[in-house]
């Protein structure tokens, strides 16, 4: 009776592992960084950014070259300027620095803002893109982030090709 026991729950065992050999898993991986780095979408979106910051860049980049300018007047001619002359100057470049640094902060803080709104429009159309390639091949399992992934998982090309064909 034991020996009996013993072979069913071995023929069991084998059975299951039959199915579930029969059923293998089919896992894929994309890389969101590549999906942001190479797809349309995305570097459209990057240049939209360039394009929309590049009058607030030029901003900042005429203040810097002004300071400059100043700075080098104040170095070649502080000996000769008269104390007032002086003073003035380096309020004015004092004034310029705390400008620019305004803008700087608030350029960063825009462009960080909109990237990310950017980005999160470009990962939501990735997103119905992976799922489609995924019901379309018969994925069980699509990651976005591993520690750890076999180059023969990853399905990026394909995403990074579907995004540019929409």
């Amino acid at each position: 009776m034991k020996n009996l026991l013993l072979a069913s729950v071995a023929l069991l065992v084998l059975a299951h592992g039959a199915q579930a050999a029969a059923q293998e898993l089919k896992i894929g991986f994309v890389s969101t960084e590549r999906v942001f780095r190479e797809a349309v979408p995305a570097v459209e979106a990057m240049k939209r950014l360039e394009e929309e910051f590049k009058p607030r860049e030029d901003e900042i980049k005429k203040i810097n070259e002004e300071a400059r300018a100043i700075q080098l007047q104040l170095e070649k001619e502080s000996m000769t300027m008269s104390a007032s002359e002086r003073r003035k100057s380096e309020s004015e470049l004092g004034r310029l620095s705390r400008e620019r640094q305004r803008l700087e902060r608030e350029f960063r803080e825009e462009l960080n803002l909109r990237k990310n709104e950017e980005l999160a429009a470009v990962l939501q159309r990735a997103n119905k893109v992976i799922q489609a390639i995924a019901e379309k091949e018969k994925y069980d399992l699509i990651l976005q982030e591993a520690v750890y992934r076999s180059p023969r998982l990853d399905i990026t090309d394909k995403v990074i090709e579907a995004l540019s064909e929409k």
